[in-house]
């Protein structure tokens, strides 16, 4: 194994892992009794900052995600890995 295909393998782990975390972290958007209930208990002016750091940790996950799944794609195209191709 190459050290770029370990660390494109590593990278899409990685950003896999993470962007499982971080969708899982954030809130949901329901409309439905309970949410109001708690909005008017708990208030939303610490959450929004929250869920705006949420919002770009999660969109860089997923671009680095997508840019190293197309670079091994391209850079290793189908069966070449194992030998085959």
């Amino acid at each position: 194994m190459s050290p770029l295909l370990i660390i494109c393998l590593l990278l899409l782990f990685v950003s896999g892992a993470g962007l499982i975390v971080f969708i899982l972290l954030h809130s949901g958007k329901g409309t439905g009794i309970s949410d109001m209930i708690s909005s008017s208990f708990y208030g939303n002016q610490g959450t929004s900052i929250v869920e705006k750091n949420l919002d770009r940790i999660t969109i860089v996950l997923a671009v680095v995600f997508f840019v190293v799944l197309i670079a091994l794609m391209f850079v290793y195209p189908h069966g070449s890995i194992l030998g085959i191709g």
